[in-house]
């Protein structure tokens, strides 16, 4: 399988520059999946060192054989724990491409997606307990409310958490095109490939606990990252992104930024551009996963 099977990497070259690398340096990339911007990374080192953290067990066929790269199967959330075991406590650049890969979309059995039948999944990780099917069909009715609401920013949330609720007395969830026959009577008429996406973005982030697991990583790349290192990070939702802009921003996840005696700023980041940098119009045409992508790249003080 090559790396543009497993997963088109987003604003590839953007991500690239964004580490300013240094070809003796020690980087880090979070979300190694087909390994696109690792290969890219490797390219550009000489005596340095890359490591590459993914949870998912299919990403290990997709590792390269160069005694540079080292390839660690676990949660970002623990990477730097897993850096030390490798003797490393501060690195020069840090990446991270939040989206979920296209080969865990296009394999019906992991569930992630709506075009597929499959089961209710949505694993990153194949060794975690908590399923799809498990929170459809155990979570109370204002739990599913708050998952479809908060993550999915589904309009009529409670709404179909009383319909799951209803539904699943009586035929209990188990494949995704079995949950899709109850979306199709509450989606927007024109709208529902949307509101189905809405729906599983919801599920996956709970299943996986995406926003627990980026605020554990942001916050563990403060101690890890050099002075003048760089963080470069690619969200897909406003969840995310939200989240990253404001540890970069103020240091911290919600709040005013701090400020000194003087007025001056005190966050232990500094944004490299005021701004997100999101893909061309060209780059979209090629990849429409391209289209929700922000990048933000940050510098520590």
């Amino acid at each position: 399988m090559t790396v543009h099977d497993y997963h088109i990497p987003v604003m590839l070259g953007p991500c690239i520059e964004g580490l300013a690398i240094d070809p003796n340096g020690v980087y880090v990339d979070l979300t190694f999946g087909g390994g696109g911007h690792s290969s890219e990374i490797l390219k550009m080192l000489d005596k340095g060192q890359l490591y590459g953290f993914d949870q998912d067990v299919d990403a290990e066929a997709n590792v390269p054989e160069d005694s540079r790269f080292t390839f660690v199967q676990a949660n970002f959330r623990d990477f730097k724990k897993y850096l030390r075991l490798y003797g490393v406590h501060q690195v020069d650049g840090i990446l991270a491409d939040l989206g979920i890969s296209s080969h865990q979309i296009d394999e019906p059995t992991r569930g992630f997606s709506t075009r597929f039948e499959g089961e209710l999944d949505m694993r990153m990780s194949q060794s975690a307990q908590l399923t799809a099917k498990e929170v459809l069909n155990t979570y109370e009715e204002n739990r599913l409310h708050k998952v479809f609401g908060i993550y999915g920013e589904v309009k009529n949330a409670k709404t179909l958490a009383q319909a799951v609720v209803a539904e699943r007395a009586l035929h209990p969830f188990s494949t995704t095109e079995n949950f899709k026959k109850l979306l199709q009577r509450f989606a927007p008429r024109g709208k529902e490939f949307k509101y189905f996406a809405q729906v599983f973005q919801a599920l996956r982030i709970e299943v996986n606990d995406e926003m627990g697991s980026l605020e554990e990583m942001l916050q563990q790349t403060v101690e890890v990252l050099k002075p003048g290192g760089r963080l470069v990070i690619m969200s897909y939702h406003s969840l995310e992104d939200r989240l990253v802009k404001n540890f970069i921003n103020k240091g911290k996840f919600q709040g005013e930024v701090d400020k000194d005696f003087f007025g001056n700023l005190i966050r232990p980041l500094e944004p490299v551009h005021r701004k997100a940098i999101t893909a061309d119009k060209e780059e979209i045409q090629r990849n429409n996963r391209a289209r929700s992508a922000k990048l933000r790249i940050a510098k520590k003080l």
